[in-house]
C-alpha cells in the first residue's frame, strides 16, 4: 500500500518513552523497596505525559495495525490464509480458544501499555493542567477502551488500573463503559487549550503533531461513531447524543484534518507498519495472507480499481473462498497475494470512515439533507487512499451512484449502501476490525444463505468459513473470548462465553 503525508517524530526520544513506560508499568503494580534509586532507571514521578504518551499510542497502533488487522481482515473477508499454510488457520476458521495468541495478545497489550499508560498522562496532565495532552490521552484511552469493549463486550473498568489496590476489578456491561468514556470526552473538550500551562505536544503526537483542532475533531467522530453503536440496544441515548453534537455544532474529522492515522513508520525492524513487521519481516515470508474470493468478486463485479492497489494486477486473477486453507488445487497457489508495504499507515478513524458515520447520521437524524453529500465524500476519500479517482463511479449510471447501487439486481437502502462502502473502505489503513464491527452491528454485508462456490452465491456476501470450528453450522464470529490470562487470575472475571454469543450492541 502507498502510504500518506509523514508526520516528524524523534525516535531516539519515542524509544526512551517505551523503556520509560515499561518502568511505569512495573512501578504502578509493586511498591519501591529499593532506596538506593539507579539514575539510569527515572522513577515513576520523573515521568511525564511527553514521553509517555507516544509510546501508548505505539501499543495501540501495535495491536489495531497487527493482530486485529489480521482478525478484522479475515472476519471481514477482504483477506483469507493462505492454502497448505498453517499461520492464521485459528483465525480463518473461528478456532481461537482462550489461550490463543491472537485472544491473549490483544488484552495484554492494551490492557497494561496502552490504556494503563493513557490513564498516567490524564492524571499527569490534570495535575499540571496540561490540557492538550488531556484531550490527547483522553482520547486515546476512550478509543482503546472501545476497541476492547467490542471485542470482548465486557472489561475491567471502573476498578481497573488501580495497581494493587484492586488486584481483582469486577468486569464493567459495555454499555456502562461507553457511557462513562462519552462523558470522559467531553470533560476534555470542556478545557481551556489555550491556558498558559498547557504545552505544545508536536512531534511527541504520533497522530496529528499537535495539531488540537484536528483532536477535538477526532474526539467528536469517535462520540459520533460510538453513539451509532448504540442504535441497536439503546437508540433514544444514541438520538439524543447525536442531536446534541448537532445542535453544538460539532466539527468531524474532514479534509482538513485528515483521518486520525499514525503513518511514521520507515523500512527498519521494529520502525515499520506492525502488520508488516508481523506478518512479512518476522515471518520471512510474503505469501501468508491472500485475496479474499468473498471481497475481490465484488471488486471485479463493479470493475473497482482498488483490486490492482489491494492485491496487484496477477493473470489470471485467482482468489482464495474463505477459510478454504485445505484445499488441494494447485492453481490456489497462485492466489493473489494482499500488497503491504512497510510504509502503511494504521488508522483509528480513517477519513472515508469519518464521512461514512456522519452520512449515516445525517440520513438517521438529520433528514438526509446532506447524505448524499457526505457519502460521496466517504467514497471520494476511500478511492483516492488507494490512488484512485470514484468520480465515474459515483456518477448517474456509476456502480456506486447514490440511490442507484445494486446488490443482485436490487437497489440498496441507504443504510446498506453506506455500510457496503465503508466495508470496502476499510481493507486501507489496517482498519479490518471495524467493518467487522459494523457488519454486527448493522447485518450489512449480508450474510451469504449458499457458500461462495455456489453459483447462487452473490458476489460480496458474507460467508461461513469453509472449515469453520462453530456451531450451528451457519455462525459467524461476533467477539473474541474473555483471554485466559484474564480469567485465571481475576477472580471477578464472568464465565467464558462463546464467541457466537453477540456483544451488547449487536443487531
Amino acid at each position: 500500500m502507498k502510504q500518506k503525508d509523514m508526520k516528524t517524530v524523534n525516535r531516539h526520544t519515542i524509544i526512551c518513552a517505551c523503556v520509560l513506560a515499561i518502568i511505569l508499568f512495573d512501578t504502578g503494580c509493586k511498591k519501591q523497596l529499593n532506596i538506593n534509586q539507579d539514575p539510569n532507571y527515572p522513577t515513576l514521578s520523573q515521568g511525564n505525559p511527553s514521553l509517555v504518551f507516544p509510546v501508548a499510542v505505539l501499543a495501540t497502533t501495535a495491536k489495531v495495525g497487527g493482530d486485529l488487522e489480521i482478525v478484522g481482515g479475515m472476519w471481514s473477508e477482504h483477506i483469507a490464509q493462505a492454502v497448505l499454510s498453517q499461520q492464521y488457520t485459528d483465525v480463518d476458521s473461528y478456532n481461537m480458544l482462550n489461550t490463543d495468541g491472537f485472544v491473549q495478545n490483544t488484552w495484554d497489550i492494551l490492557f497494561p501499555d496502552g490504556l494503563k499508560n493513557y490513564q498516567y498522562v490524564i492524571d499527569q496532565a490534570d495535575t499540571l493542567k496540561d490540557w492538550n495532552y488531556y484531550l490527547l490521552g483522553t482520547v486515546m484511552k476512550a478509543y482503546t477502551a472501545e476497541i476492547l469493549v467490542d471485542l470482548y463486550d465486557q472489561i475491567p473498568f471502573s476498578e481497573a488500573l488501580g495497581g494493587t489496590a484492586k488486584l481483582n476489578p469486577k468486569f464493567d456491561d459495555g454499555y456502562s463503559i461507553y457511557t462513562a468514556l462519552i462523558a470522559s470526552i467531553d470533560t476534555a473538550l470542556n478545557k481551556d487549550f489555550k491556558a498558559s500551562t498547557v504545552t505544545a505536544p508536536g512531534g511527541q503526537d504520533l497522530v496529528f503533531s499537535g495539531n488540537i483542532s484536528s483532536w477535538i475533531a477526532f474526539a467528536n467522530t469517535l462520540k459520533l461513531k460510538m453513539y451509532l453503536r448504540m442504535i441497536n440496544a439503546h437508540p433514544d441515548v444514541a438520538s439524543a447524543g447525536i442531536m446534541a453534537m448537532y445542535n453544538a455544532g460539532a466539527t468531524f474529522l474532514n479534509s482538513s484534518t485528515g483521518g486520525a492515522s499514525v503513518t511514521n513508520f520507515t523500512n527498519a525492524p521494529g520502525l515499520d507498519n506492525p502488520l508488516y513487521e508481523q506478518n512479512i519481516r518476522s515471518l520471512n515470508t510474503t505469501v501468508n495472507i491472500r485475496a479474499s474470493y468473498t471481497f475481490t468478486s465484488w471488486l471485479q463485479a463493479n470493475g473497482d480499481p482498488r483490486l490492482a492497489f489491494f492485491f496487484g494486477s496477477p493473470s489470471p486473477f485467482i482468489a482464495i473462498n474463505q477459510g478454504d486453507f485445505r484445499n488441494g488445487d494447485p492453481t490456489l497457489a497462485n492466489a493473489a497475494v494482499f500488497v503491504e508495504t512497510p510504509t502503511d499507515p494504521v488508522d483509528f478513524i480513517s477519513l472515508a470512515e469519518s464521512y461514512f458515520l456522519q452520512a449515516e447520521a445525517d440520513f438517521r437524524y438529520n433528514g438526509g439533507l446532506n447524505t448524499q453529500t457526505l457519502y460521496e465524500q466517504g467514497v471520494s476519500a476511500a478511492f483516492a487512499a488507494t490512488g484512485n479517482d470514484a468520480t465515474t463511479f459515483l456518477a448517474s449510471g456509476g456502480a456506486y451512484a447514490w440511490g442507484a447501487e445494486k446488490e443482485n439486481s436490487q437497489v440498496l437502502d441507504p443504510i446498506q449502501q453506506i455500510i457496503r462502502q465503508k466495508w470496502a473502505s476499510c481493507a486501507f489503513g489496517c482498519h479490518g476490525i471495524e467493518s467487522f464491527f459494523e457488519h454486527n452491528r448493522t447485518g450489512y454485508p449480508l450474510q451469504s444463505p449458499v457458500y461462495s462456490t455456489d453459483d447462487s452465491y452473490i458476489p460480496g456476501q458474507i460467508v461461513v468459513a469453509k472449515n469453520s470450528v462453530l456451531q450451528p453450522a451457519t455462525a459467524l464470529p461476533k467477539r473474541l473470548i474473555f483471554p485466559y490470562d484474564e480469567t485465571s487470575r481475576n477472580t471477578n472475571a464472568p464465565a467464558v462465553v462463546p464467541m457466537t454469543t453477540a456483544v451488547w450492541w449487536s443487531k
